[in-house]
C-alpha cells in the first residue's frame, strides 16, 4: 500500500499563505492522479483540488484563484500552495492517490493529514 505523508500545516493569520506537501511511496507515482482533501470539525471531508498525470489541475470553487496544486514526479511529491487564506479554510488537509476519469475517485488510502488553522 502506498504511504502518504502530509506536512506543512500550521497556524496563520487571515490573508496569509502556506505550502503543504505530500510525499508518496511507490514507483508508479507519475502514473497516478493525486488530490488534496480537507475536513473541518463536524463536517464531511471535501475535495479541494486534484491533479492529473499530465499536471492538469482542477479546483473546488471555494479555493479557485487562491490555491494551486502542483506535482514533482522526481520527488514523488505533490504540493498545495495556499494564498489569501480565510478562517473558513481551517481544516485538516489530506492527500490522496486515486483514479481520474470524468471525475476524481479517491482511494481508501489516507495519510495522517496536516492541520491548517487560519485566525481572523
Amino acid at each position: 500500500q502506498v504511504q502518504l505523508v502530509e506536512s506543512g500545516g500550521g497556524l496563520v493569520q487571515s490573508g496569509g499563505s502556506l505550502r503543504l506537501s505530500c510525499a508518496a511511496s511507490g514507483s508508479d507515482f507519475s502514473r497516478k492522479a493525486m488530490a488534496w482533501y480537507r475536513q473541518a470539525p463536524g463536517k464531511q471531508r471535501e475535495l479541494v483540488a486534484y491533479i492529473s498525470i499530465a499536471a492538469s489541475a482542477t479546483y473546488a470553487d471555494s479555493v479557485k484563484g487562491r490555491f494551486t496544486i502542483s506535482r514533482d514526479n522526481d520527488k514523488n511529491t505533490i504540493y498545495l500552495h495556499m494564498n489569501s487564506l480565510k478562517p473558513e479554510d481551517t481544516a485538516r488537509y489530506y492527500c490522496n492517490q486515486g483514479l481520474l476519469t470524468f471525475k476524481y475517485y479517491p482511494s481508501n488510502n489516507w495519510g495522517q493529514g496536516t492541520q491548517v488553522t487560519v485566525s481572523s
